[in-house]
């Protein structure tokens, strides 16, 4: 196959790197109008439909773990095609599961197999564009990335009014199958520097980063923001759906004002790496998020069965993680250009086993009322809240 590989400047290289990330929002969002006709046909409930969710992102943290010392020693590009291989197998045996127990474990693979995307895609950026211009770039990235949880949740909608839910998993399969091509065609090579594989250098190089305070507070204040978007998504089919009458077919409508929020936040953020550094700016996002689900909690109890006090928070909410996301990420892993890979994995790993457990959690209470999903939420953000202020003060006092 010839190579037309992107040169570091160009533009495509970013979009390219985008729909890597957008790997893991995808696999999440496409399906969510389809959960409510899937517990019907799998004869299960919202519990173990929510597992489908929280058992995929099990997946998905655990080979962080071997995702980034693997691309630190094998580079980027094998670890890419090799995982997204395993993302297209799995995709079609969920595809063919008839229980939900066959469709957790399938799930829990896919998990493993979307995990390479979005990690390494940050390790490539981190590779590529340095310490100071990452921040721009993954803003940059998670824009361009917005577009899946745009596009994903109206697909889906489609799909279920023309096609049983199996479509669905082949349509990922399919993306799955495009990114191996583009990959292989398009990507270089990125890795400056291989690491060994022995077990003690890989438990010296997680050693390293779990002592640096700097990467393990900025790390758990995304991941909180994160498992906050989590909570909702897992919840948002029942909620909306079920609980609120919303017809299936304007359900991804209802995700648009969440994707212009999120737009508009990684393009603020963009903007504001020029002038501001990212622990300001992760600060002002966490500040956001914390307001967005406040106001989503008390709306609820003056205008109970109101679809738009949820709706309108999160575009709220969504700016603010546009800000945290990918400012968290460049602090995290700016010092640590030599172990990148492992770097961004550890980071997904804390990030999405924090949002595995909250799933799970959110599912085990959420039965006829989405009160469970926001006092999760707010508990989150305020936690979140914190820690970005005591990031903000620790680089406030170390500058020089």
């Amino acid at each position: 196959m010839a190579h037309r590989q992107l040169h570091p400047d160009s533009r495509w290289l970013l979009v390219l790197l985008a729909a890597l990330v957008a790997l893991g929002p995808l696999s999440v969002d496409v399906y969510l109008p389809a959960m409510p006709a899937m517990m019907a046909a799998l004869s299960t409930d919202i519990q173990h439909m929510h597992l489908t969710l929280s058992t995929y992102l099990t997946g998905f943290a655990l080979f962080h773990l071997a995702c980034g010392p693997l691309a630190d020693r094998f580079g980027r590009r094998p670890v890419l095609i090799g995982g997204t291989l395993l993302f297209v197998l799995a995709c079609l045996g969920c595809s063919l599961s008839s229980t939900v127990e066959e469709l957790l474990v399938f799930r829990f693979i896919q998990g493993v197999g979307a995990c390479v995307g979005p990690t390494l895609a940050r390790a490539v950026a981190r590779d590529v564009f340095g310490p100071t211009r990452a921040a721009r770039a993954l803003s940059l990235i998670a824009m361009l990335m917005a577009l899946a949880p745009a596009v994903a949740p109206t697909l889906g909608s489609i799909l279920m009014l023309w096609l049983p839910w199996p479509s669905i998993f082949i349509f990922l399969a399919v993306y799955g199958v495009t990114m191996v091509v583009l990959i292989q065609v398009f990507l270089a090579e990125s890795l400056p520097q291989r690491q060994s594989l022995h077990p003690l250098s890989i438990a010296r190089n997680f050693a390293e980063l779990i002592r640096d305070p700097t990467f393990i507070v900025a790390t758990f204040a995304s991941s909180f923001v994160y498992a906050g978007l989590m909570a909702y998504l897992s919840s948002s089919s029942f909620v909306y759906i079920d609980m609120l009458g919303v017809p299936v077919q304007y359900f991804g409508l209802i995700f648009l004002t969440s994707v212009v929020g999120y737009m508009l936040g990684s393009a603020l953020s963009a903007r504001l790496s020029r002038s501001h550094d990212s622990e300001r700016t992760v600060l002002v996002g966490a500040v956001l998020v914390t307001i967005s689900t406040s106001a989503m909690w008390i709306g609820t109890y003056l205008l109970p069965g109101s679809v738009a006090v949820l709706m309108l928070p999160m575009m709220l909410y969504s700016t603010g993680m546009g800000l945290v996301l990918p400012n968290a990420m460049a602090v995290a892993l700016r010092a640590f250009p030599h172990i990148a890979g492992t770097a961004s994995a550890l980071m997904g790993f804390i990030q999405m086993a924090l949002s595995a457990s909250t799933t799970a959690l959110v599912g085990a209470y959420l039965i006829d009322t989405p009160a469970p999903m926001l006092n999760f939420m707010v508990l989150i953000t305020i936690f979140a809240l914190l820690l970005s202020a005591s990031l903000y003060r620790r680089h406030e006092v170390t500058k020089p």
